[in-house]
């Protein structure tokens, strides 16, 4: 390692991923607004919060596990233009009041979250050696 790694690591940091816990948070939050599918979860989150990721192995766990509780309902939509139907989530009404409380987990997680503050660090003003 030399002090350029460390300065590119600040410049230029890797991707924070989300574990199953955040993402069935995540999934919440979304699904308190919208119906949705499995990539645009994926292409949502890097899109709102460019510092993070989430793989499609946690994503699908999450998924799972949100079904295996009732939690959402999973139906199968076809898309003008697209060959085979997309599998569409949507949040169980019965849980509304408890994905609210879970997706208030979200929102904090991330209003609290220093990870998307790196560009803005004063370490990158600082000359290198």
């Amino acid at each position: 390692m030399k002090f350029e790694d460390i300065y590119q690591f600040f410049e230029d940091p890797p991707p924070i991923y989300l574990n199953k816990e955040l993402a069935v948070c995540y999934v919440l939050a979304v699904l308190l607004q919208q119906d949705s599918y499995g990539t645009e979860l994926i292409q949502r989150l890097s899109e709102q919060f460019v510092h993070y990721r989430l793989s499609d192995t946690v994503l699908y766990g999450a998924l799972k596990f949100l079904e295996d509780e009732k939690a959402i309902d999973g139906y199968w939509k076809k898309v003008e233009g697209r060959g085979r139907p997309r599998r569409m989530y949507r949040l169980n009404p019965d849980w509304r009041l408890q994905a609210e409380e879970l997706a208030e987990f979200w929102k904090t997680y991330m209003g609290n979250s220093t990870a998307p503050a790196y560009a803005d660090s004063p370490i990158l003003s600082v000359p290198r050696l």
